[in-house]
């Protein structure tokens, strides 16, 4: 375990790395910052954003909570969406889940967790609308995972209903939203192919994703 002490050390080791890599590294960021994409995704502590896509300080607006959600009522989630469009002008939008997530697996099992409990009823909601389906798959890791793909799916959709969404699509802003999930255990990244850059298709891709996650699973109902 790393004692607290040691990240102002590394952080010195790293910026002095960067400085000599790149002298003037530090002096151009400090002007402005000109991301092109933005990251909403889970605030596990193993899924790295940057440092996963490969990208350097000043390339990625990020935006984390439990489980990468995008709910209507969260101003903090909506504010960082509308800075990122309509001030930065991002071009893409990344909403990334990951396998093996504790929100997804907490929004199924249900244990007692407090607050939390509230906010992951957003998932438990999908659970319940495609549990007769999940509940094909032979392990709760498999009913999980594929639940964090239809979770990444909804988000897209929640967010491409956004006013903000709307309204920079309507005004013929070139922004696209996309769905990715990340693997822990490979440490690869894989497009759901649910991504849209307007209304029309965003309703056909989040209808086919959805059909496409739910492909080969018999629903008993």
């Amino acid at each position: 375990m790393k004692d607290i002490d040691t990240l102002i050390s590394n952080n010195r080791e790293w910026s002095r790395l960067l400085k000599e890599e790149n002298p003037a590294f530090f002096e151009r960021l400090s002007l402005a910052q000109k991301p092109r994409f933005l990251w909403i995704g889970c605030s596990d502590s193993r899924v790295p954003a940057e440092r996963l896509t490969g990208l350097e300080p000043g390339e990625l607006f990020v935006h984390r909570n439990v489980a990468n959600l995008v709910i209507h009522t969260d101003l903090n989630c909506l504010s960082v969406v509308q800075y990122a469009v309509e001030v930065l002008q991002v071009e893409h939008i990344i909403i990334c889940g990951h396998y093996g997530c504790g929100g997804v697996q907490a929004a199924v099992e249900n244990p007692e967790l407090g607050l939390i409990n509230n906010w992951l009823l957003h998932i438990r909601d999908l659970w319940y609308k495609h549990s007769s389906s999940l509940k094909q798959l032979p392990t709760p890791e498999e009913r999980f995972n594929k639940l964090c793909e239809i979770n990444v799916i909804e988000q897209v959709y929640n967010l491409g209903h956004s006013t903000i969404m709307q309204s920079a699509w309507k005004r013929g802003q070139n922004v696209k939203i996309h769905g990715w999930v990340y693997g822990i255990q490979d440490g690869h990244l894989h497009d759901l192919e649910v991504g849209a850059s307007s209304m029309d298709v965003l309703e056909e891709r989040h209808h086919k994703g959805i059909a496409n996650a739910l492909k080969g699973l018999e629903n008993p109902s």
